[in-house]
């Protein structure tokens, strides 16, 4: 686990700055909630973290990972995954999909066809792309991954069911927010973006979200 960004605090002034309901958000919610950020710097881990909660409630998220971990004798990474079969992996609870892309997640990563040192030499929409190539990981995944495992600070997830929700409570908007308006607040909350998100998300959860 690393700490929480260097730049936190110094995005929390300027969002307080530029936007009253932000400023609200971020005095209503501080630590030690503010450790979300916290990041494993695991890229494996969290790729396959991602895959197996993808659309699949919370808590069958978490039980199906526990299965998961407990076959991999709690080291998650591409050498151990790729030594288990089919079913194995089947059996912890994941789809035939699922499966499929854990499985080619693990082959890439060994063959180095999945090279994650490229990430950090990417900008943002370069990683969402090289991220996006992966079997079972969409555009909103790869912001995930950007904004909790790299921790990347102008992460703005606009298909995020949660954000768009958080936005439409705190600015009065109907849902969905416009996209007019979802556009105006990304301008607004630049360069910062993945904190204004958090915040957001926090105004709706009673727990921090964390991937």
């Amino acid at each position: 686990m690393t700490k929480v960004p260097k730049y936190w605090n110094k995005a929390k002034k300027y969002l307080s700055k530029n936007d009253k309901i932000m400023a609200k958000l971020i005095k209503d919610y501080r630590s030690p909630s503010e450790t979300v950020l916290i990041s494993r710097r695991d890229i494996f881990f969290s790729l396959c973290k991602s895959i197996i909660g993808q659309q699949i409630s919370i808590a069958a998220a978490n039980s199906v990972f526990l299965k998961f971990k407990k076959k991999c004798n709690n080291r998650i990474n591409a050498k151990v995954v790729s030594k288990l079969t089919f079913s194995q992996l089947k059996k912890c609870g994941l789809s035939r999909q699922k499966v499929l892309g854990i499985q080619s997640l693990a082959k890439q990563t060994i063959d180095k066809s999945f090279n994650p040192k490229l990430i950090n030499r990417m900008n943002d929409e370069e990683a969402i792309n090289y991220l996006s190539n992966l079997r079972q990981i969409g555009r909103w995944s790869a912001e995930m991954i950007l904004l909790f495992t790299y921790n990347r600070p102008n992460i703005w997830p606009i298909q995020d069911i949660g954000l768009l929700r958080a936005i439409s409570k705190n600015y009065k908007k109907k849902y969905l927010p416009p996209q007019k308006f979802v556009s105006l607040l990304q301008k607004r909350f630049s360069p910062y973006c993945s904190v204004a998100t958090w915040y957001l998300w926090r105004s709706i959860d009673p727990e921090p979200i964390q991937y």
